[in-house]
């Protein structure tokens, strides 16, 4: 059971039901596994079609006349530029251009925007914004929903077998299908599928259509964190942090080339400046020998047994069979292939530096 200070998701009682074990995660009592464990589900959601209650993370609508300047200078975008649907990653940064968090911007309208926030920083983000819009004439309404993934090969079929058609929306583009609803061809594991924010009762009658399918399986917190390793997708908090910037993280791709000199954001010149002298240390992909999993926080060490970064994320990869993990490394060590060794508790264990996805993105972008 969950204390005072642990939220429950609004369809906690469907997990229990299905048999879930819980545990914590950013102040949420969040199911971690179902009865088929976290192999299975994990290798599912890569054959089928794989169903997670991520109510845990935060809608907010901004909207208003300067919605797109609140963004523009919240967020390394350029907000003006997004078409009607189009979704964008993008960050809230400090001004050392440290990384306070991820978020998918989607433009709903010419001054409309829906942001997701990761679960541990929504209350965060939210002060964040409303700080910030404070000088903007806009408004912030964080959204009372039911978030749902439906991820796998099979989402769209599954979907539309539901009543919900998919087939006009692209990869990283959003729409609000019916009053109350936004979905978005996006996720967290690497394949096609969908994110879908809705009331309540419309989300107990959505669930109850898509597990009479047989293609369709809940999945836990567990496979979701296998899932995004193998597709090489940083966890804020471990991966990313306010002491991480983007060009040390890979992440510049995201951040549009035109913005990176001249752009107003928070935390620009910093980011310039880093990009122009080149990151100390970079995020790369880690392949350990043998079948042991390197877990986050394990240090890693060059050949010669100097300090030479550290894990961020670690496991094993079930679609690939072997352990995957990520970390930072020194530049001059992030080519694929540099042999590295992580001690797990006073055992060093031998990585080499891989490049990410360990699994290919099967994504619908047209």
């Amino acid at each position: 059971m969950t204390d005072g200070s642990t939220r429950t998701l609004p369809l906690d009682d469907l997990h229990r039901s299905a048999g879930a074990r819980f545990g914590a995660f950013a102040g949420w009592s969040m199911p971690l596994t179902y009865p088929a464990g976290v192999m299975k589900e994990h290798l599912h959601t890569r054959e089928q079609a794989g169903l997670f209650d991520i109510s845990h993370m935060k809608l907010f609508e901004v909207s208003g006349p300067d919605a797109v300047a609140l963004l523009s200078k919240a967020c390394p975008l350029d907000a003006s530029g997004l078409d009607i649907s189009q979704s964008k990653l993008t960050f809230f940064l400090n001004e050392q251009a440290g990384i306070l968090d991820d978020l998918i911007v989607t433009r709903l309208g010419a001054d409309r925007f829906m942001v997701v926030a990761n679960a541990g920083n929504a209350a965060a983000d939210e002060a964040h914004l409303r700080d910030l819009a404070k000088d903007f004439d806009c408004k912030i309404d964080p959204l009372d929903r039911v978030f749902l993934a439906i991820q796998g090969p099979e989402a769209w079929a599954v979907l539309s077998r539901a009543g919900i058609e998919t087939g006009s929306l692209t990869f990283m583009h959003g729409i609000e299908p019916r009053q109350n609803w936004f979905m978005s061809r996006s996720g967290y594991t690497g394949e096609d599928g969908f994110e879908i924010g809705l009331p309540e009762a419309d989300a107990r009658a959505l669930v109850e259509k898509l597990l009479a399918d047989e293609r369709v399986m809940w999945i836990g917190l567990a496979a979701r964190d296998s899932l995004r390793l193998e597709a090489g997708l940083c966890l804020h908090g471990q991966d990313i942090t306010p002491e991480t910037d983007p060009a040390s993280a890979a992440l510049m791709w995201a951040i549009p080339k035109e913005l990176r000199a001249t752009g107003a954001f928070i935390g620009a010149e910093t980011l310039c400046e880093i990009a122009a002298r080149g990151p100390v240390e970079k995020r790369v992909g880690l392949k350990p020998e043998g079948r042991q999993p390197v877990r986050a926080g394990a240090q890693l060490f060059d050949e010669n047994g100097n300090p030479a970064g550290r894990v961020t994320s670690g496991g094993f990869g079930p679609s690939v069979g072997h352990p995957v993990a990520m970390g930072y490394v020194p530049v001059d060590l992030a080519k694929p292939g540099t042999r590295l060794f992580a001690d797990v508790r006073g055992a060093k264990i031998a990585v080499d530096a891989h490049s990410l996805p360990f699994t290919q993105h099967r994504y619908r972008k047209g």
